[in-house]
């Protein structure tokens, strides 16, 4: 079983920046993939970013450019810089993570473990 910790959301005016960090325990692989995903109310769950264990990264179109994912295999730790932040942005923002199999998904199912989430509120 993986547990996985999120924290650094909160509330933020527009143009402002947060840095969310996951960290992971208990049984992880070098192969293991984090991704965070965000759900808006009224909203389904929707993929933010991706990063391998390899370190490379993957971006939804609507935060390429502003938010970058980092990670630190070493404590098993992956990272959110977000950086101008839009209304838009506003959600619960979720860690998680899967195996190799498959390579990176977009898709919420194919995650096998996650954390609680943090709210993440951008005021105009």
């Amino acid at each position: 079983q993986v547990q996985l910790v999120e924290s650094g959301g909160g509330l933020v005016q527009a143009g402002g920046s947060l840095r969310l960090s996951c960290a992971a325990s208990g049984r992880t692989f070098s192969s293991y993939i984090m991704a965070w995903f965000r759900q808006a109310p009224g909203k389904e769950r929707e993929f933010v970013a991706a990063s391998r264990w390899s370190g490379g990264a993957t971006y939804a179109d609507a935060v390429k450019g502003r938010f970058t994912i980092s990670r630190d295999n070493a404590k098993n730790t992956v990272y959110l810089q977000m950086n101008s932040l839009k209304p838009e942005d506003t959600a619960i923002y979720y860690c998680a993570g899967k195996g190799v199999s498959g390579g990176t998904s977009l898709r919420p199912h194919d995650y096998e473990d996650w954390g609680q989430g943090t709210q993440v509120t951008v005021s105009s």
